[in-house]
């Protein structure tokens, strides 16, 4: 059964076991796909790039409570009354 692989670079789990951060930087700061018998189990991320992807995905919720709200009626509010 073919598999998607959403990384350029592979590596099996006893290869991350031997040498874990070894692992981590062949990614050179991007995911490393962790492999089981040839297929994917999962996806080692530097912390870098999860930190990106975690604000990424941040950004997009704002956004969309950002448009959900675009209809709404505005209350404008004086700082200096606060």
């Amino acid at each position: 059964m073919p598999h998607t692989i959403l990384a350029e670079t592979t590596a099996s789990v006893s290869e991350l076991k031997k040498n874990p951060m070894g692992t981590v930087a062949a990614g050179e700061g991007f995911p490393v796909a962790i492999l089981n018998r040839n297929e994917p189990a999962f996806y080692c991320v530097p912390a870098k790039a999860f930190e990106a992807m975690m604000d990424r995905l941040e950004d997009i919720e704002l956004n969309a409570i950002a448009d959900a709200r675009q209809g709404e009626q505005r209350i404008r509010v004086d700082l200096d009354e606060i």
